[in-house]
């Protein structure tokens, strides 16, 4: 793909550019649990956005997407939304650098890449970060990586019109080949651990549901919960979020919740203990023990906070009858999307085949089924 994108450039703008290769993300664990200030476990995977990119001594900004086919320009006195919604999450990215002060001469950019799309991978992060990157180096900005991560998550917020958290771009800016991140939502101080694939494969299986419900019941948990914060603060000041909360303290007001709130609460609180478990099931190389905690983090889901669906149910329960699966769980907001699935490398063909018997997307197809390999964050590639 690279060199695909790297010939695109030449051919177009008949110079050679400067390559940046920037990655997908899945998250292994930790699912609702960083707009309450809590942990999860991202990784970088070999799914990526690659750029080409070179100053073009012209007062435009030139976009080329490789996959899409499609050009957009604009002058670089003229950075705003535009009606071209992949170019926006360019746009989004310079507009960070000038309102910091910078000065961000014309380029040129071609960009494309494998990230299946609506897999809840986080393409857009990969964009963002992938251009971030390449400016800073071209210009020599001299951005730290947390920085570039918050001018990412900026930009999808004001110029993609997303209100996402830090996740996707911190993971996607800061992976690394074999190793998974815990990330603390509220430091935003990161760990870590590893993750030796040497026996063992993660792949996602891609339901085809869209998540036509994900952003609405997004902002109905996020209320829930914020809901359950102010009824505990009545009794402890210092609680600021759902992180500050035991299992015993909560289950000691059980009685003045609301029943649904209370389920909401509880399961964030749990996720994060899940995902503490399962942090020191990597360190003992107990993989048995971390599929249970992705086995307990769908449940969790589907059962307390209701945002899975029969697709995602029905992946899950193919999954668990394959000797080999060790856990599986739904993977990103809900509704939809993917399933995550830890399966032994002589389990995996016996695997697919049980998933292919066995599901049907809603259009009646053959599921996507995605084998991911854990590598390096957005970095420069070798001209």
């Amino acid at each position: 793909m690279i060199q695909k994108i790297k010939q695109a450039f030449i051919e177009k703008f008949g110079k050679h550019p400067i390559l940046v290769k920037s990655p997908g993300r899945v998250n292994l664990i930790g699912e609702h649990t960083d707009y309450n200030e809590g942990f999860v476990l991202p990784a970088a995977v070999n799914k990526a956005i690659y750029f080409a990119v070179k100053p073009n001594g012209l007062d435009k900004f030139c976009f080329y997407s490789y996959n899409l086919q499609e050009t957009y320009e604009t002058s670089i006195n003229s950075i705003e939304p535009c009606q071209k919604q992949w170019a926006n999450y360019l746009l989004g990215v310079v507009a960070q650098f000038v309102n910091d002060g910078k000065t961000v001469p014309g380029f040129d950019c071609v960009f494309g890449g494998d990230i299946p799309l609506g897999a809840g991978m986080s393409s857009s992060a990969a964009l963002e970060c992938g251009l971030a990157f390449a400016l800073n180096h071209i210009y020599t900005f001299k951005y730290s990586t947390l920085e570039m991560v918050k001018f990412s998550q900026k930009a999808e917020h004001e110029y993609a019109g997303v209100q996402c958290g830090i996740m996707d771009q911190f993971a996607v800016m800061h992976g690394k080949a074999n190793q998974v991140i815990k990330l603390d939502c509220r430091s935003q101080e990161y760990e870590l651990f590893p993750l030796d694939m040497s026996d063992f494969m993660l792949i996602l299986v891609n339901t085809g549901v869209k998540h036509s419900l994900a952003s609405s019941e997004y902002n109905t948990r996020r209320k829930e919960c914020e809901t359950g914060v102010e009824l505990l603060r009545k009794y402890d000041a210092s609680i600021n979020s759902l992180r500050d909360v035991t299992l015993d303290f909560i289950q000691n007001h059980e009685n003045e919740f609301d029943a649904t709130v209370y389920k909401r609460c509880t399961y964030v609180i749990e996720e994060n203990m899940r995902l503490q478990k399962a942090c020191e099931a990597l360190l003992n190389t107990d993989f048995t023990e971390f599929g249970k905690q992705m086995y307990g983090s769908h449940y969790g889901l589907k059962n307390k906070y209701e945002v899975s669906c029969k697709e995602l149910d029905l992946l899950v329960n193919i999954a668990e009858k394959v000797d080999g699966v060790l856990g599986a769980r739904m993977m990103g907001g809900g509704f939809g999307g993917c399933t995550i699935n830890l399966v032994k490398k002589e389990a995996v063909e016996t695997f697919k085949n049980q998933i292919i018997a066995s599901y049907k997307t809603p259009e009646g197809e053959t599921p996507q089924i995605i084998e991911v390999v854990i590598e390096e964050g957005t970095h420069l590639l070798n001209e």
